[in-house]
């Protein structure tokens, strides 16, 4: 692991664990359904740079296509059942390949099927990161996917470019490389706007939510606003990201050698442990709004937990335990953390000074509605 936050491109040859996310439409193509040349290119970069020392952890898409393909599915049939179908038959297929690709290069790899369920509970995110330092101590690469093939509709990671962020946040990786067929993110959406110009480094605070527009396309769930949410969580916790054409040659090796290829992200200050995983695995349930003083308490005061006396709304049915979205009297989110309350609780005790949470609850309960050590700011505001 890297002993300083990283801040330019030419430290990123310093880059020990690096995560490699490849999208559907990269890799497809060919008559196996597959873009098989990609594979290799692939496969032949990673064989290189492992002899210098970095190891890689493969994100892939493809499954849910090879699947329709191999099932002969029209366009119309689209069903959720069908898309778990198609994910079942094909993701035997896209490990075929990639461990052929990864064999013809002297490396190996281990298959892992992921689902929210599996990141949420602590426990089973544990036994994640645990088989995941398994596997690369032993020099194996793990090919990861979400497991469509049960994941539950409206509960899913949604894209695996949120999947590829939450494994580098998991695994602490140094870096994750996003490939795909654009080149990185565009002050305005390139195939609309002639006038678009590439980005080439975005600051760890800076605000780029206005340049990513649209979604992938039929054979893909992610698209640029995807990619962008994902690299910026990244960026939010520590972990370097760079976006980048996958159809350019030698990519993964050039961006390591620090050449200007894609969008760099530059990350902020680290985020570790249970703060890491609050930040990046699991998904809000609620919303608790703040009044302005409650903000910049937990802002600007190193300590400072949320209490009930600064709430003002709550949004969502939350339990206690469960994540929830801190937000300011604008609506912005700011920060999250695990509640010590169900959400029914926090709106009676909303506004209150915590001296009277054991009579109006009629319980003696916690001093804090979100502790600050089961809290994550985001980047620090006016």
């Amino acid at each position: 692991m890297l002993g300083s936050r990283i801040t330019e491109r030419e430290e990123l040859a310093a880059c020990r664990r690096i995560v490699i996310k490849v999208g559907t439409r990269l890799i497809t193509g060919g008559a196996t359904g597959l873009n098989t040349a990609f594979l290799d290119s692939v496969s032949r970069q990673m064989a290189t740079l492992r002899e210098q020392g970095h190891e890689f952890i493969i994100i892939t898409s493809g499954a849910i296509f090879l699947g329709r393909r191999i099932l002969a599915l029209s366009r119309s049939e689209d069903s959720l059942p069908l898309r778990q179908a198609a994910a079942a038959v094909g993701q035997p297929a896209l490990m075929r390949h990639w461990s052929e690709a990864l064999r013809s290069r002297g490396l190996s790899c281990g298959q892992m099927l992921l689902t929210t369920d599996d990141m949420s509970d602590r426990h089973r995110y544990l036994c994640v990161r645990n088989t995941i330092e398994a596997l690369l101590d032993k020099g194996v690469i793990p090919v990861i996917n979400e497991n469509d093939s049960v994941s539950i509709e409206g509960i899913t990671f949604q894209e695996n470019d949120k999947l590829a962020a939450t494994v580098s946040a998991t695994a602490r990786a140094d870096l994750a490389i996003y490939l795909s067929d654009q080149k990185g993110l565009f002050t305005a959406n390139p195939e609309l706007d002639p006038d678009a110009q590439l980005i080439p480094r975005v600051a760890a605070d800076e605000d780029v939510s206005g340049c990513a527009e649209g979604a992938g396309g039929p054979e893909s769930k992610g698209g640029m606003t995807a990619k962008l949410a994902a690299a910026q969580m990244l960026a939010g916790c520590g972990i370097a990201a760079v976006m980048a054409s996958g159809r350019t040659e030698q990519v993964i090796t050039r961006i390591l050698d620090g050449e200007e290829i894609g969008t760099f992200f530059v990350p902020g200050e680290a985020v570790h442990g249970r703060k890491l995983w609050i930040a990046t695995a699991i998904a809000p349930a609620g919303t608790i709004t703040v009044d302005e003083g409650a903000r910049r308490a937990l802002r600007h005061s190193d300590g400072a937990s949320l209490l009930p006396i600064g709430i003002t709304e709550v949004r969502g049915d939350f339990n206690a335990g469960d994540l929830v979205r801190i937000a300011g009297p604008d609506g912005l989110e700011f920060a999250r953390g695990l509640s010590n309350y169900p959400a029914t609780e926090v709106n009676s005790i909303r506004g209150l000074h915590t001296s009277h949470i054991p009579e109006t609850l009629g319980h003696v309960g916690h001093h804090e509605v979100v502790h600050r050590d089961n809290m994550v700011l985001g980047e620090p505001g006016p």
